[in-house]
């Protein structure tokens, strides 16, 4: 996602400056985009990059810090205009309700922030008049079709999903599949991560707590659909019956360049969708059987407290340990309910107390 972020203010020079880059632990990649793009600082999440990223820019004009720490108290850096948040799980709810606090406006990829503090975000940003704009192609196709709408009341969201490489099998034939088909995803391609969630189908239940929050809806007002050919990236459904949706081919770099460039849309380069390749759209319901982390999702999410907080730190651990080949595949829905069932209801009015049940749910866990 940064990656692609950069590809696409690399087309508007004049409008963009990279003020601060971040990277958890490809201190190589860091260091390669740092000597390019010149930013002021640099962050390296894990400490034992340090020496080897602050060595190799240690002729340049640029700042080296280290850890989760390092990177909430840049946000406090008066000249950054715009927070793009794409860090992988937990890790990116600190530095963003930070750049809320410090008025900061936010680009949104990192979903896990709004799942397990979607309240205390929100909050924070209406109190602040923050501007959170939606970077997940299926957030910022509600964004889009709700461009206008003002006033004009919504029945329902409809997300849709590709299904994941695994559409079609059952429960029984997922008990044999394997990480490097796991991570074999048919359209997108995106970190290993948020491969599993799409192919577990908890990254489109993520994206449900996601569109509660973001879009101030009600979870039975949120639909999920699977579209295996991931053109229409999401749909609205208004009172009247209409339903508008957002098409284009599966590249991020077109949300990511309008969650930039927003309100203006301006020209790009990037490929265009054309009808002419496409013949058939076709779609389908989810197989909640196969895939019950959706279903978890939603319970958690209905559930409140610290529940959404369990959801995601439990499936953190769970994806880890299966990429890690510890576990099986079916493994990663069993991990997550037993969490759910087992700890405790509790209430979290904190980002503190968010990032304290995270912290047991993993110690439980481990």
């Amino acid at each position: 996602m940064g990656t692609q972020a950069l590809q696409v203010m690399e087309q508007f020079p004049e409008m963009f400056e990279i003020e601060l880059l971040s990277a958890y632990s490809n201190a190589d990649l860091l260091i390669q985009q740092a000597l390019k793009y010149k930013p002021n600082g640099v962050v390296i999440i894990d400490d034992r990059h340090y020496l080897t990223v602050k060595d190799a820019l240690i002729k340049e004009d640029c700042k080296v810090f280290s850890g989760v720490q390092s990177l909430v108290d840049c946000m406090t850096m008066r000249s950054i205009d715009m927070l793009l948040s794409c860090m992988v799980g937990i890790s990116g709810l600190a530095p963003v309700y930070k750049a809320i606090e410090n008025e900061i406006p936010v680009a949104l990829a990192n979903k896990e922030s709004l799942v397990v503090a979607g309240e205390l975000m929100m909050q924070k940003a209406k109190e602040k008049q923050v501007p959170i704009i939606p970077v997940d192609s299926e957030h910022s196709a509600i964004f889009q079709c709700l461009m206008g709408e003002q006033g004009n009341d919504v029945e329902k969201i409809i997300l849709t999903a590709s299904g994941g490489p695994f559409r079609g099998l059952t429960l029984t034939e997922l008990e044999k599949v394997t990480c490097s088909q796991a991570l074999n995803h048919p359209n997108w391609n995106m970190g290993n991560k948020i491969t599993i969630d799409s192919a577990t189908l908890m990254n489109k239940g993520l994206e449900v707590i996601e569109a509660k929050w973001l879009f101030n809806m009600d979870l039975d007002k949120i639909e999920v659909i699977v579209h295996p050919q991931s053109i229409i990236h999401s749909l609205v459904q208004f009172v009247d019956g209409s339903v508008k949706a957002q098409l284009g081919l599966p590249d991020m770099k077109l949300p990511i360049q309008y969650a930039l460039t927003f309100p203006q849309r301006l020209n790009s380069k990037f490929p265009r969708f054309s009808f002419a390749n496409y013949s058939t759209f076709t779609f389908e319901k989810p197989d909640l059987n196969s895939f019950p982390c959706l279903t978890l999702a939603y319970e958690a999410s209905k559930a409140g407290g610290n529940k959404p907080c369990v959801l995601n730190a439990a499936n953190e651990v769970a994806v880890a340990q299966f990429l890690n080949g510890k576990i099986k595949f079916t493994d990663i829905h069993r991990i997550i309910e037993q969490a759910l069932i087992h700890i405790p209801f509790s209430q979290t009015k904190t980002i503190e107390s968010c990032l304290e049940v995270d912290k047991e749910t993993r110690n439980i866990l481990s």
